[in-house]
């Protein structure tokens, strides 16, 4: 079963933490999903105020900067994993070095044929 982590953060955290632990903790992370043959991807996402939001309407693309909705929480990256069970992806998400200063969701993939080859 393929499960995403997905790293909610809260403004004022992600402003706190020092970029290179997080960076080394995150590295470590990812050795440990690796050794344990259970990760399928996983990238940190820049600060919301550098994306981009595409729609389609009318058939025509609108294209709007920043982020769509302010909210105080915010996208601070995610993990696929690959594990039998909920209970063995919560054990992961526990894990995750993000887990002591923001909020990890964890939700079952579905119909996620287009990117995982449907295994």
């Amino acid at each position: 079963m393929k499960y995403a982590l997905l790293v909610h953060m809260n403004k004022e955290a992600g402003d706190q933490y020092d970029v290179a632990s997080a960076r080394a903790a995150g590295m470590a992370y990812g050795e440990a999903l690796r050794a344990a043959g259970v990760f399928v991807a996983g990238a940190g996402l820049d600060v919301p105020e550098k994306s981009t939001m595409v729609t389609l309407r009318n058939g025509q693309r609108e294209v709007h900067d920043g982020p769509y909705a302010e909210t105080k929480e915010f996208l601070g990256g995610f993990v696929v994993i690959d594990v039998p069970q909920l209970d063995d992806a919560l054990e992961w998400a526990a894990r995750h070095p993000s887990a002591a200063f923001a909020c990890i969701g964890v939700r079952d993939l579905a119909g996620s044929y287009f990117a995982t080859s449907g295994k």
